[in-house]
């Protein structure tokens, strides 16, 4: 899928305003009923990766949640040593169909 916003820049970032607008378009629905799917997804994905599953989307890709541990950094102003806690991310690795349809 394609998306021409008639800006022609190297690095372009889509909104969630643009999502949806989008996402009528190709799908041939209502900008209120794009927003509700694409608010579903959210919503959907958040809670399953907040109870720990990971959310697969074949050919997409796949969101999951992984545990980083604690570690000690440095303060880029003062250089001064400073813990990091540990903490739960989130992350997200594409789909081979994604990742080829970007190269």
């Amino acid at each position: 899928m394609k998306f021409n916003l008639g800006i022609n820049h190297k690095y372009l970032t889509m909104n969630k305003a643009q999502l949806i607008d989008a996402m009528a378009s190709e799908a041939n629905l209502t900008k209120a009923d794009a927003k509700k799917a694409l608010d579903a997804f959210i919503n959907s994905t958040t809670g399953a990766l907040k109870k720990g599953d990971r959310v697969a989307l074949v050919g997409f890709g796949s969101f999951s949640v992984s545990n980083r541990s604690a570690r000690t950094g440095r303060n880029p102003k003062t250089g001064t040593e400073m813990k990091i806690p540990a903490k739960k991310v989130v992350k997200f690795k594409a789909g081979s169909e994604l990742s080829d349809s970007v190269k």
